[in-house]
């Protein structure tokens, strides 16, 4: 059921290149983003990707396949509205780089729903869809927040290195310097937007949230085994899990290298995971939906994520919420958050040091427990996504009030024919 809506709630444009049912880091925080805002009576739509124009199903950009005018679709309950553009979605299918391009009907689609809104939040820099957001926020005179996840990701491609770099300096430093709040996790992400343009008074430091039920701790020994058995994982043994695309910045190559038989390692997410096939104590589990992750969670025994340049990832923040010890890179961008380093394994990224700590870790139990039992307590108490949303919503008012804003436009519905309503991402 949607929630009411106060007269002063915002209609706000969430817009991000992907939307799930894509997987993703991205895409997981502008859903949660987009129904926690719907829930406190935010007007919600979220400009997306969709499958590639012509794919069985779809008809022109603006029309459902039979014709009709579509003003997105709804999801979460019926309170957020989804307008997904068709794209083509070759360099994430070839190349492992999720960047969508997207079909002509992106510009007229982001400048309808830009002028319906009272803020546009774009995420991240990088993409098409964020371009055609900025473009279309000044074209509407409409106020523009930007979540800026990460800075430039490392990538084993010179090119692809080279192609970041030059669109954050130039996409990015328009839409950072126009932005009215820059959002981001950690400071060298702060520092990184600051450096290509943002207003440092604009920067905000937010944390992403963590849906604290939805991720928990198994509920009995009973459970563990269930889901082990499910996946075909073993009781008896000490299971290693790691979250995340199999690309070089996540540093699962790494983890590889630290297996140990003190423990089994478990991997999960998408990627070219030949590497993985043959090896014993190696499991290979390829993307799963959240619900089967969540699950994961539950049935091992640590978590380890030993990647480069990403602050907190939102992969910690569900095994922290899931109740498992944690061991992860020593990252700059945790400086802001506080944690107790007897209770979170922060370590160079070395294949010597990673295995040492789980070895050990493996074989003292009594450990694992404390830092199990860490870990549930801190996402439970600072990492929840109530308290992103009042940021956000605070957020939103105060870039409202400096653009003279201050009450929100006419409730007349979403813009006729703004865009295709498609079955979701490819």
């Amino acid at each position: 059921m949607t929630a009411t809506r106060p007269d002063r709630s915002p209609r706000v444009l969430l817009v991000s290149h992907h939307y799930p049912p894509h997987l993703g880091g991205i895409e997981n925080v502008v859903r949660q983003e987009a129904a926690h805002l719907a829930r406190r009576g935010a007007d919600v739509t979220v400009l997306t990707s969709g499958p590639r124009p012509g794919a069985p199903g779809t008809g022109r950009a603006g029309e459902r396949a039979d014709g009709e005018r579509a003003g997105g679709e709804r999801a979460d309950g019926d309170a957020v509205r989804v307008v997904r553009v068709p794209a083509w979605h070759g360099v994430e299918e070839r190349a492992g780089i999720p960047f969508p391009v997207l079909a002509p009907a992106l510009l007229p689609a982001a400048v309808r729903w830009a002028r319906w809104a009272d803020v546009v939040h774009v995420h991240d820099c990088l993409y098409m869809t964020s371009w055609a957001a900025g473009l279309a926020a000044a074209l509407t005179r409409t106020p523009h927040v930007v979540t800026q996840h990460v800075a430039v990701v490392d990538h084993p491609s010179p090119f692809v290195g080279l192609v970041q770099r030059a669109v954050y300096a130039a996409a990015g430093r328009r839409l950072l310097s126009r932005a009215g709040r820059v959002v981001v996790v950690n400071d060298g992400v702060g520092a990184f937007a600051v450096g290509h343009g943002a207003r440092r008074g604009a920067v905000r430091h937010v944390p992403n949230g963590v849906d604290t039920e939805f991720f928990r701790p198994a509920a009995s020994a009973g459970e563990r085994e269930r889901v082990r058995d499910r996946y075909r994982l073993p009781r008896d043994r000490v299971l290693v899990l790691f979250v995340g695309r199999l690309v070089r910045k996540k540093g699962w190559e790494l983890l590889l290298a630290a297996a140990d038989p003190a423990y089994e390692l478990v991997f999960a997410g998408d990627g070219d995971g030949s590497a993985l096939g043959g090896r014993s104590g190696v499991h290979g589990l390829g993307a799963l939906p959240p619900a089967a992750l969540a699950e994961l969670y539950r049935a091992c025994d640590v978590f380890a994520l030993p990647s480069t340049a990403e602050g907190f990832p939102l992969s910690v923040q569900e095994a922290m919420a899931s109740g498992l010890p944690v061991v992860t890179s020593d990252d700059p961008g945790y400086a802001p958050y506080g944690l107790d380093r007897d209770r979170v394994a922060l370590l160079p990224r070395e294949v010597p040091v990673l295995r040492d700590t789980l070895s050990s870790l493996a074989r003292d139990r009594a450990r694992r427990e404390r830092m199990a039992a860490y870990s549930r307590r801190y996402a439970a108490a600072a990492l929840a996504w109530e308290g992103h949303t009042d940021a956000l919503l605070r957020l939103y008012e105060d870039v409202r009030r400096e653009h003279g804003r201050t009450a929100p436009r006419a409730r007349t519905g979403g813009p006729r024919g703004a865009a295709y309503r498609g079955s979701g991402p490819r």
